[in-house]
């Protein structure tokens, strides 16, 4: 091989460890399951991820497409929080359990691509929040219960430059229970060339979406335990602490700025 040849090999094995390095912590070395959501009925909602705690309060709302029924005055859908769950998760022993799953009643006046929207809101408004994801985000799971009607589920996240990505959990074409799960594309950026490297997602909402074949005048969907598997290694280096943007800002609030 003539010595240009050598160079251009060499060359390419740098741009190589060059990105390998950008973007190591995006390979996975430290996978763990985090509970989002219950479905308990509490707004108080904590997870502890790699010795940080994050605590949030958020409850869920809906919302839904034009045909939704509205009967007297009462409007669909509804939502209530009821003393169901899979047994998968935890047993059928009902006596001493407190355990609760998202009850969600529909109907729409029509047949057609009907949706409904669940989505978390600041506690006591309709103001929607944005849950922020821990980690480097690989799966989105959740328990689903449907009547084996030809419905399915959509969950949105948005990325660190705002743009809001749609992913299919799955057909709840199916009877009782079943657990759902979409993985991450690699398509969406959970990390950043320039520091601080980590970007993580954000969920915004669950969306139904009704089959114009399938009959819509009256059915029942339940959620429980919404969770993810996601990546919570961090990379260390010399002066990583500048790199937090929470600890950058405490630094320059202790200091003042002239």
């Amino acid at each position: 091989m003539k010595h240009g040849g050598f160079r251009a090999v060499w060359v390419v094995l740098l741009v190589c460890m060059a990105l390998v390095s950008a973007y190591s912590d995006e390979r996975t070395v430290n996978s763990e399951a985090v509970i989002i959501e219950p479905f308990d009925g509490n707004t108080a909602h904590e997870w502890t991820v790699e010795g940080r705690t994050s605590s949030f309060e958020f409850d869920w709302n809906k919302d839904a497409s034009k045909f939704a029924t509205v009967l007297d005055g009462d409007g669909y859908p509804k939502l209530t929080y009821v003393p169901a769950w899979p047994q998968a998760l935890f047993g059928n022993n009902r006596q001493g359990n407190d355990y609760k799953s998202l009850g969600i009643w529909g109907r729409f006046d029509r047949r057609g691509y009907n949706w409904i929207d669940i989505y978390p809101v600041e506690v006591g408004t309709t103001t929607p929040f944005e849950i922020p994801l821990p980690g480097r985000v690989h799966y989105l799971d959740m328990w689903v219960w449907g009547s084996n009607l030809q419905f399915y589920v959509e969950a949105f996240v948005r990325d660190y430059q705002g743009v809001v990505h749609t992913l299919k959990l799955g057909d709840i074409a199916y009877t009782g229970w079943k657990n759902l799960r979409v993985s991450i594309p690699g398509s969406i950026r959970q990390s950043k060339r320039i520091l601080p490297h980590y970007a993580g997602l954000q969920f915004v909402k669950f969306r139904i979406w009704t089959q114009p074949y399938e009959r819509v005048d009256n059915f029942y969907i339940y959620f429980d335990q919404f969770k993810i598997v996601t990546d919570t290694f961090e990379s260390f280096f010399d002066g990583d602490e500048l790199a937090d943007p929470e600890h950058v800002q405490e630094l320059w609030t202790v200091s003042g700025n002239n």
